[in-house]
């Protein structure tokens, strides 16, 4: 059989695209390659499924092309396929550049993967092949879950926003939504199979409805996640400004399992800025939603995506910037120095900022929110939190053996073992004692542990793996369209 390597580079929505690719691939019979030890690819096909949205992503897709360049020379057979974004964006440009390169396809045929490869082998030549919309809506296809406890469920493609920075529009097309219907049938799959956690998932998630015609499709559904038995924790990202009304925050407020955990790209808190970057919101709409959000949950956890550097920002815009995140306490952000990107206006515009200036200013947003996030940690101390439990070890810290797991508002909190076995999936009771800015700790043994149907699914599938034969994969779940991972997995891209 042969073997199988994603390389994934991006946003949620490439991490969903990727599990995809390797469920099609599974399903063509390749399987997992194991790690080379020495760094070397062990595998026979490497994908790559590639980001556009920073100015370092060409480089780095050509780098490790070039790493990969003398192994696929000394081994005949071996094939490397390029997807995604940066594939729908350059196309023909890869093959020039890299021209060992077996397959290039887009981000709207993510399915064509299998025979393009066969057809690469067969005519012993690159096959590009990019569609300019979308063949098949992504969670028809098969997939291979990282997690056996939780799951991406896709709700929308593409994007109907022109901010003047962002090229994913023009790469992912226009907003495409699937019914209602097809969205709760996935999810009540995955419960069946053991998922106790999703995260809704959309370029605009919040503007979902628009392409069905239904203004408040977005809070019933989330409503209707609600009325779901034996699905414990909902999520969504990421939502854009501009369509989160008064409905989205009370499904938020009132829906028992859609927890209290929010990411919301700022960009910018000038309003000039923000005006340039063609964001259909200004700084006042943006505090007026978290207030109102914190005023229907007060525990709530705001994180958001924030671009330092943008053309023509000056020291006061910044400073503007500076004024939201300590009006806004959020709990996390994901920081970005602006990057030009070809094919975006931003990249023509007057006034781009020296590298200089954009790293000064950035090292201070980075402080201020380190001080703002470490404070608001620090209320979680003395406090009792409900942890689902992550896979891996967590941290070792003194030969301590910590494990990992999610707070219901999404912060990371390490905790020292309960006295009876837990897996990834099961749900404990930790007792918070440190904080740190970047995550929570309890020293004290956890207690309290809840036995759930993710654990058990956790169970079933490392057992089913421990009893294969060596090289071959565990089955995958063949649901109708299952989706993928832990619903931390990645932050914002800075495209939202």
């Amino acid at each position: 059989m042969k073997s199988y390597e994603i390389r994934t580079y991006g946003c949620q929505m490439n991490v969903h695209d990727s599990e995809r690719l390797a469920g099609l691939l599974e399903a063509a019979g390749y399987v997992r390659a194991p790690k080379g030890e020495d760094g070397s690819v062990a595998a026979d096909v490497v994908v790559f499924n590639t980001c556009a949205v920073r100015e370092n992503a060409d480089n780095r897709l050509y780098g490790n092309l070039g790493r990969l360049a003398p192994q696929k020379a000394a081994r005949p057979g071996m094939q490397i396929a390029v997807g995604g974004c940066l594939a729908q964006k350059d196309r023909d440009t890869i093959v020039k550049k890299a021209p060992w390169v077996d397959v290039v396809f887009g981000t709207h045929n993510i399915g064509s993967l299998p025979v393009l490869l066969e057809r690469a082998r067969i005519a012993e030549e690159a096959q590009v092949e990019i569609a300019e919309s979308l063949e098949t809506f992504p969670s028809t296809l098969p997939t291979r879950r990282e997690s056996a406890y939780a799951a991406w469920v896709s709700i929308s493609v593409g994007c109907n926003n022109t901010c003047t920075f962002c090229i994913v529009p023009a790469l992912r097309g226009k907003e495409k939504d699937r019914r209602p219907g097809d969205v709760l049938a996935e999810v009540e799959a995955l419960v069946a199979e053991g998922v106790i956690e999703v995260t809704l998932l959309g370029q605009n998630v919040n503007a979902y409805g628009s392409d069905i015609g239904d203004r408040e499709a977005f809070s019933k559904l989330l409503r209707a996640c609600g009325k779901i038995d034996g699905l414990e924790r909902v999520r969504f990202t990421s939502p854009h400004p501009r369509d989160f009304t008064d409905d989205v925050i009370a499904a938020m407020a009132e829906t028992p399992n859609a927890m209290h955990q929010l990411h919301m790209p700022l960009q910018s808190g000038s309003d000039a800025v923000l005006r340039a970057m063609r964001r259909s919101y200004r700084q006042d709409r943006y505090l007026g939603i978290i207030e109102k959000v914190r005023a229907a949950m007060p525990d709530a956890a705001i994180s958001t995506d924030i671009i330092v550097g943008f053309p023509g920002e000056t020291e006061e815009d910044f400073e503007q910037t500076l004024h939201v995140v300590r009006e806004a306490r959020f709990a996390q952000a994901y920081t970005f120095q602006y990057s030009k990107r070809p094919g975006t206006p931003a990249a023509e515009m007057e006034g781009q900022v020296p590298k200089a200036v954009v790293q000064e200013r950035y090292e201070r947003l980075v402080a201020l929110q380190e001080e703002i996030s470490w404070a608001e940690n620090k209320k979680q101390v003395g406090r009792t939190l409900e942890v689902l439990v992550a896979e891996g070890e967590g941290r070792k810290d003194d030969a301590t053996r910590r494990l990992s797991g999610r707070a219901p508002d999404n912060r990371l909190v390490h905790f020292a073992p309960p006295a009876e076995p837990v897996r990834p999936g099961d749900v404990v009771m930790a007792e918070i004692s440190y904080a740190a800015p970047h995550h929570l700790l309890a020293e004290h043994p956890a207690f309290g542990v809840r036995r759930t149907a993710a654990g058990d699914a956790w169970e079933r599938r490392t057992s089913a793996a421990a009893a294969k034969p060596a090289g071959v994969m565990l089955g995958l779940p063949t649901i109708g369209a299952p989706v993928p991972a832990p619903a931390a997995a990645a932050p914002g891209c800075g495209c939202d």
